[in-house]
């Protein structure tokens, strides 16, 4: 079996637990997360709708027919 390596601390935890006054700072790091990470969900929100319709309609199937196989 391989070893585990241990995980580094990244340098904005480190920035998080600091004093209240060092906080209030803006962030020095490399890039903003919230400006350049802004997905489009769209077409997993339409996949994830269909996916609930059909099994919906599914289930909804199998208790008509427990009602006539019985």
């Amino acid at each position: 079996m391989s070893k585990k390596q241990k995980r580094r601390v990244s340098s904005s935890e480190s920035i998080s637990r600091e004093s209240p006054a060092k906080s209030s700072q803006a962030p020095t790091g490399r890039y903003s997360a919230s400006a350049e990470f802004n997905p489009d969900y769209t077409p997993i929100i339409k996949d994830l709708k269909r996916i609930g319709v059909l099994a919906g309609s599914f289930i909804a199937l199998l208790i008509v027919l427990s009602f006539f196989l019985r």
